[in-house]
Order: structure tokens, then C-alpha cells, then sequence
């Protein structure tokens, strides 16, 4: 892998930044009241529901298209455009700087929709740092870890995946990248680590100590 060749591919959520903290209980809380408006579920129900279509497809949303017939466009407008991003988004410190310094391409690739994965990046002043921004609308909804939508990202970049570095929070996303011959950086605090993945930090930041 040269350094030419060399392409960084990102998870947005719990990689480049905390949305644990603030954006995801909002999240999960707009897209179980979706679920119980759309479904004439009950809040437990739904809340059950949106968790175990999470667990099993990666996306809750891919559950709801597959099982329900939703369409995934009202989905995430209503699931995701009432968010307070300004007030909820945690900036990371010397993370323009980090990123602007590895070698090679760049790019952010998410399950979000794009125009709430764009204005992250925007608040977190990173947008312009990646070549591209590779939302769920880009995959045709085939979210990670569906390796479907890791081979529409590879051919948009023309990328070969034994050049890539994949980094996420999101182990079975890393197991697709792994099984597609990319290398793996798990983005955890945990610290035992699974053979498929290569390195792993506690935060993107750490990067700068290793050898890749």
C-alpha cells in the first residue's frame, strides 16, 4: 500500500465524533416514536422493535423497508431533520489537524443521511477534509455492514480494498472490510480486540500512534 493509493475510509457516529452522548438518545427516541405512529405500536413495543431490526440488519431502517414497507426517505426526515445539531454536536479538539495529516485519500462513510452527515462534519469543521461523504442514500439503502453497500463505496472511489483503512465503532462493519481485504481500526474503548481487526484506539485521535 503506497501512500498515493492509500485511502481512509471513516465512520461518522462514535468514530469522529460522540454521538452517543446527545444525538443518538434523540435519535432513538424520534425514530421509536416513528415506529409507534407508523405502526400503531406501543412505546415498549417499538422501542423493542427499533432494536432488534439494529441488531439484526445494522440500520433499524433496513428492518422497517424489509418488514413494513416504509419509505426510507420519510424515515429519516422525520427521524432525523427536528435534531438541535448545534447544541448536541461534541467538537473534537486537534481532529482537522490529525485528519489533514495522514497520507492519502479520505472519506466518510456512514449509515446517516447525508444531509445530517454533511452538516456534522460542517459543525465539527472537518467537511472539507474528505473527498466524499458516502450516506445511506448511497448505498441504495444497502447499509453497513451489508457488503453490497461497501462494494458501491469501493466502486464510487475506485478504490482498490487492499488499499483502504477502514475505521469504526461498529464490529460487524469491520468484519465486512476485513473479509473484503481492507485493514481495520476498531474505535472503542474496549480492550480485548477480535482477530479481524487490525489496530485499535480509544478515539481517532490515538491514530497518531501508529505505524500503518
Amino acid at each position: 500500500m503506497t501512500t498515493k493509493n492509500k485511502m481512509w475510509i471513516f465512520d461518522l457516529d462514535d468514530t469522529l465524533h460522540n454521538a452517543s452522548a446527545h444525538i443518538f438518545p434523540v435519535m432513538n427516541r424520534a425514530m421509536t416514536q416513528y415506529m409507534m405512529d407508523e405502526l400503531s405500536l406501543d412505546e415498549n413495543a417499538a422501542h423493542e422493535l427499533r432494536k432488534h431490526y439494529w441488531r439484526i440488519y445494522g440500520a433499524t431502517l433496513k428492518g422497517l423497508m424489509r418488514h413494513h414497507g416504509v419509505d426510507a426517505y420519510h424515515f429519516l426526515e422525520k427521524t432525523h431533520d427536528q435534531m438541535d445539531l448545534p447544541n448536541i454536536v461534541i467538537q473534537v479538539k486537534r481532529l482537522k489537524s490529525l485528519i489533514k495529516s495522514l497520507p492519502g485519500r479520505k472519506c466518510v462513510f456512514t449509515n446517516a443521511p447525508r444531509k445530517y452527515a454533511v452538516r456534522v462534519l460542517e459543525l465539527m469543521g472537518i467537511a472539507d477534509c474528505f473527498e466524499l461523504v458516502f450516506s445511506v442514500e448511497s448505498t441504495k439503502f444497502h447499509a453497513k455492514p451489508s457488503v453490497r453497500g461497501f462494494q458501491l463505496l469501493l466502486k464510487t472511489l475506485r478504490a482498490n480494498p487492499k488499499n483502504c483503512i477502514m475505521l469504526e465503532d461498529n464490529l460487524p462493519a469491520l468484519m465486512t472490510a476485513k473479509r473484503l481485504g481492507m485493514r481495520t481500526i476498531w474505535v472503542t474503548k474496549k480492550l480485548q480486540k477480535p482477530n479481524f481487526v487490525d489496530f485499535r484506539v480509544s478515539s481517532v485521535l490515538a491514530l497518531t500512534h501508529l505505524k500503518l
